[in-house]
């Protein structure tokens, strides 16, 4: 049974959801425009696409069990419902920080094609999933979490097994802090390298519009990162207090808060596409614009409307075409962006 007074749970439930529905409209515009330009897609940007992937299978594997229990005031299924979501988490969290990991190697290297890009996320895949698949192997435990509407590693119960402690040190040191060292030595020596290049220039109005692109892409690769650690970070540390300490010790909205804010993270990545590319910026009110059209398309195929619609569909005739590449605007993104034009089908 949950532990959580009723109030708290309904506070758990729109969270929750509302966290669920931004991210599947956030990362579902992503993976929808990652699909319209598949054959433009540059190698870096495929990096971005597996984020969304982690981010929206979070969302669609775990929060409708979350939600549906914490409405129950009890979670539901039982054992097996339990491992499903302690593996699904786990699967798409070191999925998640792994990917955020390559994305900094690649950003560093500057060099990377489309094929290595594929091999570094299948074994993003194979890695995340050796390591979720343990627990069920006999290395470490699942099981529910002190606020009893969500389920994880039993952290609380690792100081009394050997096998469940070595477990947790394990994937504390190569799912967690391995990949953050990756992050923080590879942003270190990126924004050295762009110190150096600036401090070079008398003038920044002379930092060509490549070198400005790459430091607004590097800007929001490190928020991306940024963020992703600022959620999970206060759930790791109150994970292992609960592994050192008894679990009894912490309240469980205490418990619960980190979980909320974890929870948070499949939500942000979107917005800082939004906010910082230009080119995701046009695409997705692009792809606004056609979705409208084709449901003006659909309404004016509709007998009981009694207002002809045949010449304002004509004008509302759109095409997704892509758009020239202009060399000399490298600092515009227009590479892969799409268009809307008349004279074509939706």
């Amino acid at each position: 049974m949950s532990a959580n007074a009723p109030q708290e749970q309904q506070q758990f439930i729109l969270f929750v959801l509302f966290s669920a529905i931004l991210s599947v409209i956030g990362n579902g515009a992503v993976l929808t425009v990652a699909i319209l330009k598949s054959s433009r897609l540059k190698p870096a940007e495929l990096l971005s696409v597996n984020l969304a992937v982690t981010d929206l299978g979070m969302a669609l594997t775990m929060y409708p069990l979350a939600i549906a229990s914490a409405w129950s005031h009890a979670w539901l299924g039982g054992d097996s419902s339990c491992i499903y979501y302690s593996v699904a988490g786990f699967l798409f969290g070191v999925a998640s920080i792994t990917t955020l990991a390559v994305m900094a190697v690649v950003r560093l290297n500057l060099t990377s094609t489309s094929s290595k890009i594929l091999h570094a996320i299948a074994c993003i895949w194979l890695y995340a999933l050796f390591w979720a698949l343990l627990p069920l192997c006999g290395w470490g435990k699942y099981g529910p979490e002190p606020f009893g509407i969500s389920c994880s590693i039993l952290w609380a119960t690792a100081h009394e097994s050997r096998n469940q402690s070595s477990f947790i040190v394990v994937i504390f040191m190569l799912c967690i802090i391995l990949p953050t060292f990756t992050l923080v030595h590879c942003y270190s020596l990126i924004a050295w390298k762009h110190h150096k290049a600036y401090k070079a220039m008398k003038n920044r109005e002379q930092i060509p519009n490549a070198g400005k692109l790459d430091r607004q892409l590097t800007l929001m690769a490190v928020l991306v990162t940024a963020g992703f650690l600022i959620c999970w970070t206060p759930y790791t540390v109150v994970s292992f207090w609960s592994m050192f300490y008894s679990s009894a010790n912490i309240p469980p909205e205490m418990s619960l808060l980190p979980c909320l804010f974890a929870k948070s993270s499949t939500v942000y990545n979107p917005f800082i596409y939004y906010k910082f590319s230009k080119t995701f910026r046009k695409e997705v009110r692009d792809l606004k614009r056609y979705c409208l059209c084709c449901l003006k398309v659909t309404d004016s195929g509709n007998p009981s409307r009694e207002e002809p619609t045949v010449h304002r569909m004509e004008k509302n005739i759109v095409d997704i075409r892509p758009v020239s590449i202009d060399n000399n605007k490298s600092n515009q993104e227009t590479e892969g962006a799409l268009e809307l034009s008349d004279g074509t089908n939706c």
